[in-house]
């Protein structure tokens, strides 16, 4: 399964804790952890100072306590899980799955479970909530959907138009309609 990664399996960038102003990555690939560091400071000893960079093995990494103290503290506890989860060989292959499949597998699932989903992480949240997803669940859960409906669901977003009982958006339809009546008389 590890085959199925790319080469470069997580990354992320940040800022070190105030006070300092130090700049710091953490790479992960497929063999290897790399953390790199940028001394960030206005004091005349740092100002040549270069980068400075740890690469460790996958098995050193997972004996080196300090190493995980330092990630701790700059990139925080559930980054550092997750780095050591990957170094163990436990692969997120869901969260890797690229967007356009994502909603194709997702389209299959019962509402309550798209509601479950979307809680896991803020990736899936954005899926579950997005136009794309509810515009194929309104396609094929509706038998017709004509043009008019089609523009009130994109002005009011897909979602908001599946949850939204028949009443109502064929009231939402009629308003629109006025709307776009009276505009025309203006127009002549």
């Amino acid at each position: 399964m590890a085959s199925l990664l790319g080469e470069e399996v997580f990354e992320t960038r940040r800022q070190a804790p105030a006070p300092s102003k130090d700049f710091c990555q953490l790479l992960v690939t497929r063999r290897e952890v790399i953390f790199r560091w940028w001394k960030i400071s206005l004091r005349n000893k740092f100002r040549e100072s270069r980068p400075g960079e740890i690469k460790e093995s996958w098995e050193d990494f997972l004996d080196d306590s300090s190493l995980h103290i330092q990630i701790a503290i700059v990139f925080g506890a559930k980054v550092l899980e997750h780095v050591l989860n990957l170094c163990r060989g436990n692969y997120d292959f869901l969260e890797r799955l690229p967007v356009p499949l994502l909603l194709y597998i997702i389209s299959f699932l019962e509402l309550e479970d798209i509601a479950r989903l979307s809680q896991v992480s803020r990736r899936f949240e954005m899926i579950c909530n997005s136009n794309v997803l509810w515009e194929n669940i309104v396609k094929n859960l509706c038998d017709t959907i004509t043009p008019e409906m089609k523009e009130l669901a994109q002005e009011v977003g897909w979602k908001q138009f599946f949850f939204t009982n028949r009443l109502q958006l064929q009231l939402q339809l009629r308003r629109r309609r006025q709307k776009q009546d009276a505009q025309n008389k203006k127009d002549y």
